[in-house]
């Protein structure tokens, strides 16, 4: 049997990771600025995490949700104490995808309407209502083209509020910052009055912290740089730092009923040792701390690069623009820099390291792709 042949792969083969660096089957070391898709939060095979999850697969890897699981109170406790939403309640599932998927059943539960708005350039994930809401027609299947979504202009209220208006809107999605979109970030006011609009009209305000959130802006969810509050948000990637885990959290304003929703392997104890280390080092390490310094340097680093036409980010998670592609560019950088970036389209490397990137790590970044762009 073959792999099923979707992935464009480079010819590299990574066997090994420590912190913010990969080694290849070579032996060839690599400084890692992606992160696998901002998955890595606190670092490659942390100690911490590793002691973590290889104690519990030791003892216990899996029991179903028809028992109490004292670590996923442990983890939904730790999260709402370290993110400032100890009032809002927790479910756990898989993936980002998942977590959006059902965020957008529950907000229709919640209010019985059925259309959603989303924005230009979103990206919320690749199972059924989530691709629905994804701007990108190329991966959306024909039985996934259900009419459900409106997209809109990212940061123009006035097109929100029209559209609100028609009464039958069942959620508002929107990412913290855009992450596939080319690191795009919602102006604090718009998100203010679009919180504001959502509640007058009846309508759940969904924050797709998936990529953004677990401290990668330097807050621990990038909403809260404008200062609010929505009803349901979404996370997944950084939180088990590689081990497959997604959460939702939902605001008192919702019931749950029996049965509403469920999950086979969402918040199993695997998983959820994996995700109370990753918030153990957050808190213990002062990563946030550290996002803000260390991506506050490489900001001003790139800014003074010539050949980036723009810099958009906050915190580990910026984009830079070219205003040619960056096939080229991002090449060189792997192959002879040995430096992991990822892209956006056509013009736009992506950066999203793990949360640990020291500052040294982060001067010896801009000293290679200085030579890369030679």
């Amino acid at each position: 049997m073959k792999l099923y042949d979707v992935y464009s792969l480079f010819d590299v083969n990574i066997v090994k990771g420590k912190g913010c660096k990969v080694w290849d089957e070579k032996g060839t070391e690599y400084l890692d600025l992606y992160g696998g898709h901002a998955v890595i939060s606190i670092g490659h095979c942390h100690p911490h995490y590793v002691s973590s999850i290889s104690q519990q697969v030791a003892t216990l890897g899996f029991y179903s949700n028809s028992v109490i699981n004292r670590l996923q109170e442990k983890v939904a406790e730790t999260l709402g104490e370290i993110s400032g939403y100890e009032d809002y309640s927790l479910f756990f599932i898989n993936s980002g995808a998942e977590a959006n998927e059902n965020a957008l059943k529950l907000s229709s539960f919640h209010n019985g309407r059925t259309r959603v708005i989303a924005f230009n350039k979103a990206f919320h994930g690749r199972t059924s209502l989530a691709v629905e809401v994804t701007d990108n027609p190329k991966i959306i299947a024909p039985i996934n083209n259900c009419g459900h979504t409106t997209y809109l202009p990212l940061n123009d209220i006035d097109a929100v509020r029209k559209e609100l208006e028609k009464g039958d809107v069942t959620a508002v999605i929107i990412e913290g910052i855009q992450g596939v979109g080319g690191i795009r970030i919602p102006d604090a006011t718009f998100l203010q009055q679009l919180q504001q609009a959502c509640k007058e009209n009846g309508t759940v305000l969904i924050l797709d912290e998936i990529q953004s959130g677990c401290g990668r802006s330097g807050k621990f969810f990038a909403h809260q740089w404008a200062g609010i509050r929505p009803d349901i948000i979404t996370v997944a990637k950084g939180i088990g730092n590689g081990f497959p885990m997604g959460c939702v959290l939902i605001s008192p304003q919702f019931t749950p009923t029996a049965g509403q929703l469920g999950t086979t392997f969402g918040g199993n104890h695997l998983a959820c040792s994996a995700a109370q280390a990753v918030l153990d080092v957050i808190r213990n390490e002062n990563l946030l701390q550290n996002v803000n310094s260390v991506g506050e340097y490489l900001m001003n680093e790139l800014k003074a690069i010539p050949q980036i036409k723009e810099i958009r980010g906050k915190g580990l998670m910026i984009g830079m623009e070219f205003d040619e592609p960056i096939k080229d560019i991002r090449r060189r950088l792997l192959f002879e820099e040995h430096v992991f970036t990822g892209v956006s389209g056509t013009n736009v490397i992506r950066l999203l390291p793990p949360l640990s990137l020291t500052m040294n790590e982060a001067k010896e970044f801009i000293t290679r792709l200085k030579r890369a762009l030679q």
